[in-house]
């Protein structure tokens, strides 16, 4: 080998074939999409199992699942807060950086993926969602790492879906891991300990950035660069953390489900296959819009629509026109609205109210139940009760 030091052929020769070989060892976790319900087992995710260390320890065991976003990013220098590749960083790296975390949870790595949160296909949710249910057989709780792009969607998809009722919390960062005053470590940490402590238990999925955390199906992200980005529009957060201190102030309203059969949705992957994820789209409202966009998901296929509105889910006579001829052909509509925040309530035949879901939101309800059923009514009623979270006390 020392024949080539120094050889500048040699690294042009061995540098594209060495790339590939190193990125190739970061690769998202994935089932084949004709895998059968039998195989779609936990041994068939290769989910590291709880040392027997971590069996001894009083500490509780939490599993943080990676899968890259800006809080793996490495940035081009230390003060490079938008100029930065996202998705470099292996997890184990990032927790072994962590001080303190003994004094928290014992914590375990599992990559699943390391790129981008908007990259992430609904068939690789689908087998990160299999993957966290997997890991949470073993550990106490799953902290789940993203980007924060799509993260809310990501967070909504895995509380519809997860089955076990042991914390998941997801996190991220809007700044990268190696610039000045980033806050990935003490998000990453902090949902480390949020995951530990079992307070979330039965909640679902919930998003935590910023000392703040929130529940997956009513949070958005609401600025493009900001660290406190994510709000719940209305009703607000659940709770936040003050160092040792973890507040939690409200719960979603399934928790009064909890260890009942009905806790989970019916949306449960090991019974389907992920080619069974239909195409749905959002279709976004303004003056005058055309029918276009409706008329031309529909010819591509699509299963369901959701329409961002104006005001209280209105739309214009144009994309009003074009919905009627869609329904007439099979597909199922959601209305929500453009603004943010509300409540759409009634619905018709081949329309469904969204309640208080946003559009990308309501999205990911729509797409699960159309893999699931084809039946309006049923769907209809999914997103009366598992879409809409209303609380209601049980009659003695």
């Amino acid at each position: 080998m020392t024949l080539f030091k120094g050889s500048k052929l040699m690294k042009k020769i061995l540098i594209p074939l060495l790339v590939p070989a190193l990125l190739s060892t970061v690769s998202v976790f994935t089932i084949p999409s004709s895998a059968s319900a039998a195989e779609v087992t936990a041994s068939a995710i290769p989910i590291p199992p709880v040392t027997d260390s971590f069996k001894q320890s009083p500490l509780p065991n939490v599993i943080v699942i990676g899968t890259g976003g800006t809080l793996a990013g490495k940035a081009a220098d230390q003060t490079s807060f938008q100029n930065y590749r996202a998705g470099t960083y292996p997890i184990a790296d990032l927790v072994s950086q962590l001080p303190n975390k003994d004094k928290i949870a014992d914590v375990a790595t599992y990559q699943f993926g390391n790129k981008g949160s908007g990259s992430y296909s609904m068939s690789d949710l689908y087998d990160l969602s299999l993957a966290v249910d997997a890991a949470l057989e073993q550990y106490d709780g799953a902290v789940v790492t993203s980007g924060t792009d799509t993260m809310e969607e990501i967070a909504y998809f895995l509380d519809l879906t997860v089955r076990s009722e042991k914390p998941v919390i997801v996190t991220g960062a809007m700044r990268p891991w190696d610039v000045i005053g980033t806050d990935a470590p003490a998000n990453l940490y902090n949902a480390i300990k949020l995951a530990g402590s079992g307070k979330t238990k039965s909640f679902g999925t919930v998003l935590m950035l910023n000392d703040v955390f929130h529940a997956a199906r009513e949070v958005t992200k609401s600025n493009s660069h900001r660290m406190d980005t994510f709000e719940t529009p209305m009703v607000g957060a659940l709770g936040y953390i003050d160092e040792t201190n973890i507040r939690v102030y409200r719960a979603p309203a399934r928790v009064l489900k909890a260890g009942k059969p009905d806790w989970a949705t019916p949306f449960d992957f090991k019974t389907i296959t992920k080619d069974k994820l239909p195409a749905v789209e959002i279709v976004y409202a303004y003056q005058d819009a055309g029918g276009g966009a409706i008329n031309g998901l529909v010819s591509e296929g699509v299963k369901g629509i959701v329409t961002a509105g104006t005001g209280a889910g209105g739309i214009s006579s144009k994309m009003s026109t074009a919905r009627s001829n869609a329904i007439k052909q099979g597909v199922i509509f959601v209305t929500t609205t453009r603004t943010g925040s509300g409540t759409m309530y009634g619905g018709s035949s081949g329309i469904i109210a969204g309640d208080s879901l946003n559009a990308q939101h309501a999205r990911i309800m729509l797409l699960l139940s159309l893999a699931f059923s084809s039946d309006f009514n049923t769907v209809k009623d999914w997103f009366a009760t598992y879409g809409t979270q209303d609380v209601q006390p049980e009659q003695p």
